[in-house]
């Protein structure tokens, strides 16, 4: 329904244009954020009253006013930074939902079975669609990396919602998601990092293991990082009151928040100056500040701050602009749309039913954990996104993707409402 009415709409707006002549206006730059930011969150609101994710009413803001429908509001440049700073807080509020020790955990006994192939049979999946319908090596490698991805935040709330995310079958789903964040994310550095190589097997091979160097410098450092603060922490909370110290001298306002984002920004530098994508020293930055750290009362703050920075203002501006870059009329080519539609969902629930049943679980249970990690929203997104802005996927492959990762994120909790249902009868 949702690409019936784009297409209808894309026809209008042509016939309208055509017969009067009318051109798109260009208003003032916060004339544009005014109009999109009510709009976003306006729509975000009534998606949130339907219990969806409000990101899905915010890219509609953006695909009704930008050019598949409208044509109102173009992505400026000024729109553009915001969308990252927009990408960069939505990246730490993933990273703060994520402890190292659970992604150990995931990695511990039959989880990892799970973990592999509710990632890898996505992400092959994917690849072989694109493949399959010509499109060159880098595009197919990130159509398989949007397919396989499990937006960990969106999975959270959904089963938030349920009332099952303390549920043994909620744990199993976030630990398989916090896995498939951080092998996407490792991914997407790598192929950021050989895009513009020229594509022969030698040199594809060289620039890899260049990457997986550096990647690998930057985690050990990361380990190392959290084994300092795991010895620290054994004195009871020696870091908490060193953090309180400093505050004491520090007399500026939210210097708790700056503190917090230095620690963020020298991890995310780092990534930058050694080739790879800010977003990766930034989740992995954010993963290592938790409550045991800090204290619950600071983690909290700064989680508090960051959520409304975020979500009350330059989230709905990234994910409106999103749609401000979807084109619906750039699709040409509907039976790859379709079949991106058809293998996201079939090779996630397939991947985490088939990791359920070699890991002992039961029928049910199985189905909904690949019911569970079939929705994509925020991260697919933002590595969907990326893919674009560095100009590695066209605006056909990236309007898909995003279809994609709308259709999968409103069908997810309809879906495992109906398999917990099931568990519970049988329980």
């Amino acid at each position: 329904s949702f690409l019936y009415i784009c297409l209808i709409f894309n026809r209008v707006r042509f016939t309208y244009f055509m017969q009067f002549g009318v051109q798109s206006l260009e208003l003032p730059f916060f004339a544009n954020l005014l109009i999109l930011l009510v709009l976003a969150r306006l729509f975000g609101e009534i998606m949130e009253r339907f219990k969806q994710p409000a990101m899905i009413g915010e890219i509609l803001a953006g695909v009704l006013l930008g050019p598949t429908i409208l044509n109102f509001i173009h992505r400026t440049e000024e729109l553009k930074v915001i969308s990252e700073l927009g990408v960069f807080l939505l990246v730490i509020i993933a990273g703060l939902e994520i402890h190292l020790d659970e992604i150990v955990k995931s990695m511990k006994g039959r989880n990892i079975v799970i973990s592999i192939l509710a990632f890898f049979i996505p992400i092959i999946s994917g690849y072989l669609v694109g493949s399959y319908f010509g499109q060159d090596v880098m595009s197919t490698i990130f159509i398989g990396l949007c397919v396989a991805i499990t937006a960990l935040p969106v999975s959270i709330r959904i089963l938030m919602d349920l009332g099952k995310l303390n549920s043994p079958v909620g744990q199993k789903i976030i630990s398989v998601a916090i896995f498939d964040d951080v092998i996407a994310l490792t991914i997407l550095g790598i192929l950021l990092d050989i895009k513009d190589v020229e594509p022969t097997f030698a040199n594809i091979t060289k620039a890899t293991l260049i990457t997986i160097l550096k990647l690998s410098c930057f985690l050990i450092l990361v380990i190392a990082t959290y084994k300092l603060i795991k010895k620290l922490s054994r004195e009871e909370n020696f870091i908490e009151n060193k953090l309180n110290k400093i505050l004491e001298v520090l007399k500026g306002k939210e210097s708790l928040f700056a503190v917090f984002f230095v620690f963020i920004l020298i991890f995310a530098t780092i990534t930058e100056s050694i080739g790879l994508h800010f977003i990766i020293g930034s989740f992995f930055a954010s993963m290592l500040i938790s409550k045991e750290l800090v204290g619950e009362k600071h983690l909290n703050t700064f989680h508090n701050t960051t959520n409304s920075m975020a979500m009350g203002f330059l989230a709905p501006i990234f994910f409106a602009g999103i749609g401000l870059e979807f084109q619906f009329s750039s699709i040409q080519n509907y039976p790859l749309l379709f079949a991106i539609i058809a293998v996201s969902f079939l090779s996630k629930i397939i991947g985490g039913y088939v990791g359920g049943r070699f890991a002992r679980l039961n029928h049910n249970v199985s189905l909904a954990l690949g019911f569970g990690l079939n929705a994509r929203g925020i991260m697919e997104l933002v590595i969907a996104n990326i893919a674009y802005k560095a100009g590695i996927i066209n605006t056909e492959i990236f309007s898909m993707l995003v279809i994609m990762g709308l259709i999968t994120t409103l069908a997810t909790p309809f879906l495992l409402k109906r398999a917990f249902k099931s568990i519970d009868k049988t329980a």
